[in-house]
């Protein structure tokens, strides 16, 4: 299941920031936040890579920033998790508006034009901010809108794009699937 090419790697993007700059739960453990300094640059490094980011490394500053774009968008999907889209919905206006997000075309390593967004350029964190906010106002204005969520697995809160092609994914891993199939056979396995 794809929305578009750059679309596809911004929601890829979102959910790989707030999945490791938020603090919460993860596979049944807790997750912490990063601490700050170089362990979240390379932290907030890592998932920029995980969504097809090719450049440099994140700087420290640059990690806090996206600490905070994290945050905002872990509103996004947690809404569309509820079946709140309209809370969703404004957020994503709210993340456009404030980093001024403009579509631009592109050519790079050796790849054709395509279409990118772009904040006003003042902060990776806003350039990112404004990417991912565009492409999930993609997502939200298609019928494909329920394709993100937030793991229904017990002690975890991380999320997940449904890229699958009937879109029944409720989990943010095969790790937190197989936890949850493992208990539910045990507890079978213990019923007389």
């Amino acid at each position: 299941m794809n929305f578009n090419s750059h679309a596809d790697t911004a929601v890829a993007v979102a959910a790989f920031l707030v999945n490791t700059l938020t603090p919460g739960e993860s596979r049944g453990r807790p997750h912490a936040l990063p601490p700050p300094g170089p362990e979240r640059a390379a932290t907030a490094t890592s998932a920029l890579r995980a969504g097809g980011w090719k450049s440099t490394e994140a700087t420290e500053t640059e990690a806090d920033q996206l600490v905070g774009v994290a945050a905002e968008l872990r509103v996004i999907f947690v809404a569309v998790d509820r079946h709140d889209i309209d809370s969703a919905a404004e957020q994503v206006n709210r993340l456009l508006d404030r980093t001024q997000a403009r579509p631009h075309l592109e050519r790079h390593d050796g790849e054709p034009w395509h279409l990118h967004f772009h904040g006003t350029g003042q902060t990776l964190g806003d350039d990112w901010a404004a990417a991912c906010a565009t492409g999930l106002a993609i997502v939200l204005g298609s019928e494909l809108h329920d394709r993100l969520g937030v793991c229904t697995a017990p002690h975890c809160d991380r999320v997940y794009v449904d890229t699958s092609r009937n879109g029944t994914r409720r989990f943010c891993s095969t790790a937190c699937q197989n936890r949850v199939k493992t208990a539910a056979f045990r507890a079978r396995a213990v019923q007389p």
